[in-house]
């Protein structure tokens, strides 16, 4: 969580600031880094570039955009809305799906006899293990 006690109008390293007063930067940034372990994650020099990259642009209002799935500038309107819940993901919401054009019933039907394929292969490696077990058990 990063706070400003003053959204108005100001000057940060030479650059004027717009009047943010009223509104609420989101950034999800599950979908950067990596996990260090169960419960950490670690920040590449290019992911916190992004991040603040992001805010810097919204902050100075310039070249900032949402990005579905990453940042979401929200007003206060929209959070009362949401019972002031400040999860980032009710907000960013979903990245857009890449467009499949396949029809779903021939991409159903592509799936199935690929799921086919792969229970077959599963009896034979099954019959190849069992018989290798069975040489195995046979030679104590």
């Amino acid at each position: 969580w990063f706070l400003a006690r003053d959204k108005s109008n100001g000057i940060a390293r030479d650059r004027k600031l717009r009047d943010r007063r009223g509104e609420i930067l989101f950034i999800d940034a599950r979908k950067l880094g990596h996990m260090v372990d169960r419960t950490r994650r670690e920040f590449s020099d290019d992911d916190i570039e992004t991040i603040a990259g992001t805010y810097h642009r919204w902050r100075e209002g310039e070249g900032y955009e949402d990005v579905p799935g990453f940042c979401k500038s929200a007003s206060i309107e929209e959070v009362r809305a949401h019972g002031h819940v400040l999860t980032p993901g009710r907000y960013v919401g979903v990245e857009a799906a890449e467009e499949d054009d396949t029809p779903f019933p021939e991409r159903f039907a592509e799936l199935q006899a690929e799921l086919e394929e792969q229970f077959a292969l599963e009896e034979q490696l099954k019959e190849k293990i069992l018989a290798g077990a069975g040489m195995v058990i046979g030679n104590v």
